[in-house]
């Protein structure tokens, strides 16, 4: 195959790529605390033909070189962690983080999963858990008893009983923070699970030590802006068609050669 065909392959399946990512972007504009992953180009390896910096002579040296590059690729998809809006619910266990950090989520394999959705619902006992049935860690749990539920931002959680009762405090929400949040991996139902790219789980309370507060009755919507989105899928479509008439244009000159040797 003519090396430009290759090169324009390359570009052909890194466009398709991209368009998978965007796909993505855009199919959960609407899942809460999710965040917009990007893709990442790189080029590939060079063909050094004649090095910068050789002697044409005794006295006279190249100031530049002969390289062609094979192409490019995607290196990697990085997530972009930036602050989604937030959406008012007025649900007393629906919990959005303002700055930097997880809520930690129990699995049922012993490991704790990580996630920004704040959609926390009540199990049969009165444990708060995701949509999924996970439970959020450090346990909270809600008496049966309970006549409202209050949140603080640095995530006390207090409840004021019925008949009278008064208000007591009933556990404490911590948030988790990573040196390099990119680096989760996304397991998908709005979860990330720590690597070693990202770092060990720095746990806190909310409000110190450069973590995020708490807000209750309001969840953090996607950081997914749908107007961006559309235009990076023209330009990635844009680009694939440019790489596909360049092949095209390869085969019209590899078949003027043939027919006129």
């Amino acid at each position: 195959m003519d090396a430009s065909m290759w090169i324009a392959k390359t570009g052909l399946d890194a466009q398709q790529t991209r368009m998978s990512v965007i796909s993505n972007n855009l199919a959960n504009v609407n899942t809460t605390g999710f965040k917009r992953d990007r893709a990442n180009f790189e080029d590939m390896l060079y063909q050094k033909l004649r090095a910068p910096g050789v002697q044409n002579s005794t006295t006279e040296q190249s100031p530049t070189g002969l390289m062609l590059g094979t192409g490019v690729r995607i290196v990697s998809t990085e997530k972009t962690h930036a602050q989604g809006s937030l959406v008012t619910t007025k649900n007393a266990l629906d919990l959005s983080v303002q700055g930097e950090g997880f809520f930690q989520i129990a699995m049922t394999d012993g490991t704790v999963a990580y996630t920004r959705d704040g959609s926390f619902k009540l199990s049969s006992t009165g444990q708060l858990v995701t949509s999924n049935g996970a439970l959020l860690q450090p346990a909270v749990t809600i008496p049966a008893n309970v006549m409202s539920i209050a949140i603080g931002a640095d995530g006390t959680v207090s409840v004021e009983t019925a008949a009278g009762g008064g208000t007591q405090v009933i556990g404490q929400i911590q948030l988790a923070r990573f040196a390099n949040p990119a680096g989760l991996q996304a397991t998908g139902q709005n979860l990330l699970k720590e690597t070693p790219a990202s770092g060990a789980p720095q746990v806190g309370v909310p409000g110190q030590a450069g973590t995020g507060q708490l807000m209750q009755g309001a969840l953090e919507a996607s950081n997914v802006n749908v107007v961006e989105e559309m235009v990076n899928m023209i330009e990635t479509q844009r680009a694939y068609e440019i790489n596909s008439k360049a092949i095209s244009a390869v085969d019209g000159m590899l078949r003027f050669l043939n027919n006129n040797m």
